[in-house]
């Protein structure tokens, strides 16, 4: 059939049949199946958090930093939280099969343009366990069979949870080969997937600047590329600056790894004496600001020398280069002057992941501006970027944010994994 052979060709081999027999289930077969999913990971939760345990152990004992456990980390209310995301992925249309267009021309055909599955989906992606139920219950719903491939570091709980869903999608009548997860651990996987041909039919990156390079570079299949998030939020004068420090604190400090907190706080010379003093005392003993000289000046001169006013336990180091372009996914915030909309617009559109931005400001002018010009996927105005993401916008649960500009952009839900197809029904016609 198709010359390719790998270790994993009989995973490659039964995802392919068991995505078309997929693509016949109704919405009612389909929603059963994933009703019977939740329920086995409900079920089956105390050995889930007793997997998720030891991935954290490990990684703990391998020197991961807080705020990357804090991705590896399940718990009841994250569990909770993946239950709710299926019941919400089962309350939505079915994405395929929907007619978007129809026309009839001149010589009676009739055109119907239908959405379809995308086929076999493989996603790779790092830490975030919850990330393994999520896809598989869009990928489900979405009529596509899906190969899983999660980081090493949350193996154990990767395999609990696909050995749940799976289960439960068998005793809700559905088809459980649709669902695989690559276990060995090897990174050879990697490769594998990347050079399917033939087998999968779309790759989903999702995790850092490496891994997200190594697929797009390497990949001999279709890539739908999710983007790191070096997330910016710019602070004019005409803002509120009280809810401004809450908005900044709630986007750095919420979840630090998470690709859509903010690392890089751009704020307009004119807000520099009312913002600085205010967020250094909010950030104080929380995480680290790494400022511009005009930033820190502004924290530090009302004792007129230097450092001796700064919050107590307040880490303040000077920004360098490097910092406007780098994800710090850490409890670190670097802050930089601006003296308009338009530098710090073009500061973005420079430094930026095209994941997510934000202005905070009362000058509807600098928000048309600021929404009009920044190129990202999800723009936000007086806004935290922490609701970039699936669950928020209402999809229930999300394969990734894409940074491309081409099938899907932002946060990708169930519409990511259809395409579509043309339906032509004649009457006899034949072209002249």
């Amino acid at each position: 059939m198709i010359a390719y052979m790998s270790s994993l060709q009989t995973v490659f081999s039964v995802l392919k049949e068991a995505q078309a027999r997929l693509a016949l289930e109704n919405r009612a077969a389909k929603d059963k199946a994933l009703a019977a999913a939740a329920a086995a990971i409900d079920r089956d939760r105390a050995a889930v958090l007793a997997a998720n345990a030891r991935d954290i152990a490990k990684a703990r004992s391998g020197g991961m930093k807080e705020s990357l456990l804090d991705r590896l980390l399940l718990n009841d209310k994250r569990i909770d939280g993946i239950i709710e995301g299926i019941e919400i992925v089962i309350a939505q249309e079915d994405p395929a099969g929907k007619v978007r267009a129809g026309w009839t021309l001149p010589n009676g055909l009739l055109i119907e343009q239908v959405t379809a599955p995308l086929g076999v989906a493989a996603i790779i992606y790092e830490s975030r366990p919850n990330v393994t139920a999520d896809c598989a219950a869009l990928a489900y719903k979405a009529g596509c069979s899906i190969l899983l491939r999660g980081s090493s570091s949350a193996l154990e709980s990767n395999k609990a949870l696909v050995k749940a869903i799976k289960a439960g999608i068998e005793e809700g009548g559905g088809i459980a080969d649709a669902v695989a997860l690559a276990d060995s651990g090897s990174r050879d996987e990697v490769s594998e997937i990347l050079e399917a041909r033939g087998w999968i039919d779309v790759v989903l990156p999702r995790g850092g600047k490496e891994l997200i390079r190594r697929v797009v570079e390497h990949a001999r299949i279709p890539v739908i590329e999710t983007g790191e998030g070096n997330c910016h939020i710019y602070v004019e004068g005409s803002a509120d600056i009280e809810r401004a420090v809450e908005i900044i604190a709630n986007a750095k400090l919420q979840k630090p790894g998470a690709c859509n907190a903010v690392e890089t706080l751009l704020v307009r010379r004119d807000a520099l004496a009312a913002l600085m003093p205010r967020l250094a005392a909010r950030f104080a003993g929380k995480a680290e600001l790494r400022c511009d000289a005009d930033a820190r000046a502004a924290i530090c001169a009302a004792g007129g020398d230097g450092d001796a006013v700064r919050p107590t336990g307040l880490v303040l180091k000077d920004a360098d280069e490097a910092d406007w372009t780098t994800e710090f996914l850490d409890y670190i915030l670097a802050v930089k002057t601006v003296d308009s909309c338009d530098e710090a617009i073009r500061h973005i559109n420079r430094c930026g992941t095209k994941h997510s931005e934000a202005i905070l400001t009362n000058d509807l002018q600098a928000a048309e501006q600021f929404r009009a010009r920044v190129d990202a996927a999800c723009v936000y105005v007086n806004a935290s970027t922490r609701f970039t993401d699936g669950g928020e916008f209402g999809f229930g649960a999300e394969l990734g944010i894409s940074t491309q500009k081409f099938h899907a952009r932002g946060p990708m839900g169930l519409e990511a994994l259809t395409t579509i197809k043309y339906l032509i029904s004649g009457s006899g016609q034949i072209r002249s």
